[in-house]
């Protein structure tokens, strides 16, 4: 008998808001006999999950998700493994594929992108990210946090817009001190921070400060802060960075 060969689909949502979700990615949803992601995730796309069989869980386990996705894919079923933002952007792509190659898997893998949260925080702020730019996360969960400090320096001295992701926790406080000491040594006081917390979504809030006072603001897990480079400047309450076109 021949083996049914199933397929995982890894996809993004986007920022959370259904408006946001490429079509591709909706339609891969609806077609999908199985759906496994992050609890919070899965609610968010609840009216397309109807007569399918879901699978959630909770924080911090991404690798089981992953396997259980492969597992069921291997039974000859169409999976969709959700991830917010872009899944190749700190999401579950890369889990997932570790993982085929890991068990030698023969299940098909597709990867759907989606709008990730620098790009939605950067469209909230006006157009911050026209030239080179880097995105670090502060969390240094799998990361070490000398190895961040590292590419803090990097980004500083390249006169690169820098993205944070993850600045900030209840129980992590001072990256965000520390990574904003570390671009003053490259970057002017006066330098323009963008602040977005839950970029394009119903409860946006946007904040377009400088590197002296951004601290004074409120900064979350969901928020992304831009920094700008040597060139960055706000005008008429948007951040922009020029390309270097003549204008």
């Amino acid at each position: 008998m021949e083996n049914v060969i199933g397929k995982v689909t890894v996809v993004g949502l986007g920022p959370g808001d259904l408006s946001y979700m490429t079509p591709i990615v909706k339609e891969a949803i609806v077609e999908a006999d199985v759906v496994v992601g992050y609890k919070t995730y899965i609610d968010l796309i609840a009216d397309l999950l109807e007569g399918k069989t879901v699978i959630n869980n909770g924080m911090r386990r991404e690798v089981e998700r992953c396997k259980r996705a492969v597992e069921i894919a291997e039974e000859g079923k169409k999976v969709v493994l959700v991830s917010s933002g872009d899944p190749g952007i700190y999401g579950m792509a890369g889990i997932l594929l570790e993982i085929k190659e890991e068990t030698n898997s023969a299940i098909d893998v597709d990867i759907l992108p989606g709008i990730t949260a620098v790009s939605a925080a950067a469209a909230a702020l006006g157009a911050p990210l026209m030239h080179d730019f880097v995105v670090i996360s502060l969390s240094d969960l799998l990361t070490d946090w000398e190895v961040i400090k590292r590419r803090l320096h990097c980004g500083g001295e390249g006169d690169f817009i820098v993205g944070l992701y993850n600045p900030k926790s209840n129980t992590r406080t001072t990256q965000i001190e520390e990574a904003r000491e570390i671009l003053l040594k490259y970057r002017k006081e006066d330098t323009p921070v963008g602040i977005v917390r839950n970029a394009k979504r119903g409860n946006e809030e946007v904040v377009i400060t400088n590197l002296g006072d951004m601290l004074q603001h409120t900064i979350h897990m969901t928020t992304v802060v831009i920094i700008g480079n040597s060139n960055t400047y706000i005008k008429n309450g948007k951040m922009i960075t020029p390309r270097g076109y003549k204008i």
